[in-house]
């Protein structure tokens, strides 16, 4: 089933990326087939720019990010900003105001790296974590003192705003709090987070502002996902392609549903739209 695909964004956690956080053998092949080929691999994650893992940026010809959700769309090579798309800090300032009254773990998304208090960032097993997911925060997050205190001080546009919640309840009375403020969307990549993001800072809108930087149709896009915040770039891809681990409403709207992502299912999908390529 051959398309004219020149774009395949690709979300990195429960999607490119296996359970340990790993590109696997296969799916990187696939990858290094379709760049051999000329089609642009671009990560489409809520991670910033630092947080796209080694083995990925190595791969030679990815060069376009759609990161922190959309909130930024950036020429990683040359280190330029194609499109943003961020929450002011005033608005930034009074949701955490308002998180802070909860016994969750938060952090704003500031210059491409997360802003995280060291009560947080010293106790992630305390708020859901798993041990591969503390160790990619900490990794991605500078420690600052008070959050609340560096935001109103530094005045910076915030690009996220991420919450780890590890009770169920409480997450689902957390997301509809947050949805009252009209600028801000709320998605979700994994079971126990919250991703706040500027209401028109979204993949889908990251994938439509690089395609026509590129010169691309959307008909000429492919994208992969399993969350919430995968959502508008599934509906938005020529192609979109639903992991078989991901949420019931992706799958729904998604044009194919793939394997898992503990089972290649990028290179699944990728062979059976555009064939072996090599």
């Amino acid at each position: 089933m051959m398309k004219d695909i020149r774009l395949i964004a690709l979300d990195l956690d429960g999607t490119l990326l296996d359970g340990e956080k790993r590109l696997s053998a296969e799916n990187r092949r696939a990858l290094e087939s379709c760049i051999r080929h000329g089609i642009h691999i671009v990560p489409a994650t809520g991670r910033p720019s630092a947080g796209i893992p080694a083995p990925i940026k190595a791969l030679s010809g990815i060069r376009y990010g759609i990161l922190t959700n959309g909130a930024r769309v950036e020429d990683m090579a040359e280190h330029v900003v194609i499109a943003e798309e961020m929450i002011g800090w005033e608005l930034a300032h009074e949701v955490l105001s308002f998180l802070s009254r909860h016994p969750i773990a938060y952090d704003p998304y500031i210059d491409g790296r997360g802003k995280m208090e060291a009560r947080f960032r010293d106790h992630l097993d305390q708020y859901g974590l798993p041990p591969v997911m503390q160790q990619l925060v900490r990794s991605t997050r500078d420690e600052v003192e008070d959050e609340l205190l560096y935001v109103r001080e530094k005045k910076r546009p915030v690009e996220k705003i991420n919450v780890f919640v590890p009770d169920k309840k409480l997450r689902e009375e957390l997301w509809e709090g947050l949805e009252a403020f009209k600028e801000l969307v709320v998605t979700s990549s994994l079971p126990y987070n919250l991703e706040v993001n500027a209401r028109s800072a979204t993949k889908g809108m990251g994938l439509s502002r690089l395609a026509e930087h590129l010169g691309l149709g959307l008909e000429q896009t492919m994208a992969f996902g399993d969350g919430s915040n995968d959502l508008t770039m599934i509906q938005a891809a020529g192609i979109g392609v639903a992991m078989a681990n991901g949420i019931d409403e992706l799958k729904e709207q998604a044009d194919h549903v793939t394997l898992s992502n503990e089972e290649d299912g990028v290179a699944a999908a990728i062979r059976y739209f555009l064939g072996t390529l090599d």
